[in-house]
């Protein structure tokens, strides 16, 4: 296979993969950072305590993330067809991608918000605020940096699963790895594959580090400073979502 040939299968099957990688990741964050936040809501001392639900919860984020990924992509193909009207190709791939994802990214988000000063939100509890008030004010902007960070190792999982997913016909550069590179013997190929793999894991790597380091270092202008209603300047009013009726 001459390189012309390689780099012609190559444009198309990247695109699957952005597609699939990006859907995936967009409806993982949409589902599984109100689902991470919950657990820690309804765990024992939390806002929302509540010991039944949290135990609900728990049980099936746990079973779904002990299933390995080949085995739910096969186990959701009937389910995958009857969604998204067929089993193969990025589109197909998007649903197990996004059921395997949305329990370990609600881990992750779970960890980066247990880590939030519980100072900070008894502080915005003694000034009347409610549930929502303290995870849209305090939760979420001084948990930021780590689920920046959890977003970031949930893409590279997701780049991982989806050239895995190329053993059933799932599109994108992991198909093209078990076409030419396995079955058809093309080495050079599947060396190639691989190097573009470890330069797209490495740049997502690098731009999350970067976002985590520049929410990390945000200073006054937002987190713990915006909550206590002051900024460098000096004092200010209170934010009037904190000011109890």
């Amino acid at each position: 296979m001459t390189w012309d040939e390689m780099w012609a299968l190559m444009g198309p099957a990247t695109q699957e993969t952005f597609q699939m990688v990006g859907v995936s990741t967009a409806v993982t964050v949409l589902l599984g950072l109100p689902l991470g936040i919950l657990l820690v809501l309804t765990d024992k001392g939390g806002l929302l305590a509540n010991r039944a639900v949290n135990k609900s919860i728990a049980f099936v984020v746990n079973i779904a993330r002990s299933v390995p990924f080949i085995i739910l992509m096969i186990a959701l193909i009937s389910f995958t067809r009857w969604l998204v009207g067929t089993s193969i190709g990025w589109q197909a791939a998007t649903v197990p991608l996004t059921i395997g994802a949305i329990p370990f990214f609600a881990r992750l988000v779970e960890t980066s918000v247990r880590e939030v000063d519980r100072g900070l939100v008894e502080a915005v509890q003694a000034m009347g605020g409610s549930t929502w008030t303290i995870v849209r004010k305090t939760l979420l902007p001084e948990a930021l940096p780590g689920i920046a960070a959890s977003v970031t190792t949930t893409i590279i999982t997701l780049i991982s699963y989806s050239a895995m997913a190329g053993t059933v016909g799932g599109g994108g550069l992991g198909t093209l790895a078990v076409n030419y590179g396995y079955q058809r013997f093309e080495t050079a190929f599947m060396w190639v594959i691989v190097a573009e793999l470890v330069i797209l894991v490495t740049a997502v790597q690098l731009i999350g580090d970067f976002a985590v380091r520049r929410l990390a270092n945000r200073g006054g202008t937002g987190g713990r400073t915006r909550l206590l209603g002051r900024t460098p300047a000096g004092p200010a009013a209170p934010d009037a979502d904190l000011v109890a009726p």
